[in-house]
């Protein structure tokens, strides 16, 4: 029977999926350059197939001066050359196809590198065919930028631009400027630019910060944010972005990208929506059958602690009910830190890693994993020197390095550069994860590899757990229970998020199939990160 056998006719391949995000630059480097590419990633999709994901998201390879990583593109049909060529792409396309594996990739559209001809054309001539393609305005009288707006990585999100006498707004760096999506000369660019990559055989796109993509045309003040206590490490930190950013307009875009897709069957379209309203946007990015399919926001990735509250209260908000979006759920990228490095004491990482890696099994929604996570990756500590990630640079010390959990993938434990590269890699590998390497969990059939393909096998093969509702039953300080149900089948989820031991409720677990018992956990006792499945009958 295969996968597609065991699901409804109605369920496209994406619902319930688990998504496996690759960061190019880390995964493999096939040409001893020390940066990944395509056709490293092409060597390791067996890896990638046998863990049990249904998909890889790639992480931007599109031609671009790096200045943030692939983030800043300077041409949205192509292939940087030290990711590889169009033709290593289709390549890897295909044996993604062959293994099973669907494909997704980046898609930025708020902004391009200043290096991009578009932009190169808009800021020489203010008459020219592009030149509202991007986000111009004249100083105020006293030649200081058009209102007080900040941008992410710190400073005014205006630059002056001598050529044309203005501002321009960049909500990243100043080498990152703002696409005018609001003209629809630009949607229709970035229209032409998806269908380039879905002629090409690219199953679905991941939209990067897609509530950035349109702002105030009236450019209006942020109003400040209210002191919530936390520390405020930017002056972006300082103001609620009310204007700045998540324009309504975004949601018309968002129709016409979800009908292009629809032209080409099948297409999975996932919005990444950070911010103070994230969850309406979110919601109404993916409301009805219009819209994207899903959206993930920083509900988990950037939490200090992991909670039964947490998690009750975000699922709580994506209930299974007409007309709502369906959720996906990340517990890292490549943007935040390591999660067992935020969630847990260095003791307890193992049995919290199996713990962290049953509970994203059991979420409903989509599930993402980032590389490495199925081996326990803790986040690495870089050295100032060795720091590429401009906002830690820009911020150092108080800004946490995104480069921290972007290091190179450990394969072989005893290779040079742990089999990621032949070549001093562009970040170093991390000494502490070298005991983790794919080499040696392989060889251990305990391992938190093993474990991870064993949960994703049984998501896949459960339809309660794929795709199934879900009712909480139960979020204290220490326990989180919940059941997952599916055309009669049901699954009891119980989970221990702390260090003590804890009792199950008396008569929780009913009767039925134990499937996960994780960390010695019985229907009467979740012993420290135990968790529990029970098919109930």
């Amino acid at each position: 029977m295969t996968q597609d056998d065991r699901l409804t006719p109605a369920e496209p391949w994406w619902k319930g999926a688990a998504i496996y995000q690759i960061y190019p630059r880390s995964f493999q480097d096939s040409n001893g350059d020390g940066i990944g590419d395509l056709n490293g990633i092409t060597r390791r999709l067996d890896h990638v197939a046998r863990l049990g994901a249904d998909a890889i998201w790639i992480s931007p390879f599109f031609p671009s001066p790096m200045r943030d990583f692939g983030y800043d593109i300077a041409d949205y049909c192509g292939v940087d050359p030290i990711f590889g060529t169009l033709e290593d792409f289709d390549a890897l396309v295909a044996r993604a196809h062959a293994l099973g594996l669907k494909v997704t990739i980046d898609q930025v559209y708020a902004h391009t590198s200043d290096l991009h001809p578009w932009f190169a054309e808009s800021r020489s001539d203010r008459d020219g065919n592009r030149a509202d393609w991007y986000v111009w305005a004249d100083p105020k009288a006293d030649g200081t930028p058009p209102n007080n707006w900040q941008s992410v990585f710190g400073g005014p999100a205006w630059t002056w631009d001598a050529r044309r006498r203005q501002y321009y707004m960049h909500q990243f760096l100043s080498s990152q400027p703002q696409l005018n999506v609001h003209a629809p000369a630009v949607q229709a660019a970035l229209l032409d630019a998806m269908r380039f990559w879905l002629d090409r055989g690219v199953d679905g796109f991941r939209l990067d910060a897609l509530n950035h993509a349109m702002h105030d045309p009236a450019l209006r003040d942020n109003p400040p944010a209210p002191d919530d206590g936390k520390p405020r490490t930017r002056p972006f930190d300082y103001q609620v972005k009310l204007y700045s950013q998540s324009h309504p307009g975004v949601v018309a875009f968002v129709e016409r990208i979800r009908a292009l897709c629809d032209n080409y069957g099948a297409i999975f379209t996932m919005a990444e929506v950070g911010g103070v309203l994230a969850e309406t946007e979110m919601k109404a990015y993916t409301a009805g059958e219009t819209r994207l399919n899903s959206a993930y926001g920083f509900d988990f990735l950037y939490a200090e602690k992991l909670t039964p509250t947490l998690v009750a209260e975000t699922v709580a908000r994506w209930p299974d009910e007409p007309g709502m979006g369906w959720p996906s759920w990340a517990f890292e990228n490549h943007d935040a830190p390591r999660a067992l490095s935020r969630w847990c004491a260095p003791e307890e990482r193992p049995a919290f890693a199996r713990m962290k890696i049953a509970l994203l099994a059991a979420l409903r929604g989509n599930i993402i994993l980032y590389q490495g996570e199925e081996l326990g990756i803790t986040q690495v500590d870089i050295p100032f020197e060795r720091l590429q990630d401009p906002e830690a640079i820009a911020n150092w010390p108080l800004t946490l390095s995104r480069d921290g959990a972007r290091t190179p993938f450990p394969w072989e434990a005893d290779a040079v550069e742990a089999g990621f590269s032949d070549a001093s890699p562009w970040l170093p590998v991390g000494e502490e994860n070298l005991a983790r390497a794919t080499s040696l969990q392989e060889a251990d059939t305990e391992s938190l590899l093993h474990f991870t393909r064993a949960m994703l096998g049984l998501r896949k093969t459960t339809p309660a757990l794929r795709s199934g509702r879900l009712d909480m039953l139960l979020s204290d300080g220490e326990r989180l229970l919940f059941r997952r149900e599916k055309d009669g089948q049901r699954i009891l989820c119980a989970f221990n998020l702390s260090s003590k031991d804890v009792a199950l409720p008396t008569g929780m677990a009913g009767e039925g199939e134990p499937l996960v018992a994780v960390n010695g956990a019985t229907p009467a006792l979740l012993p420290p990160y135990g968790a529990l499945m029970v098919r109930e009958t």
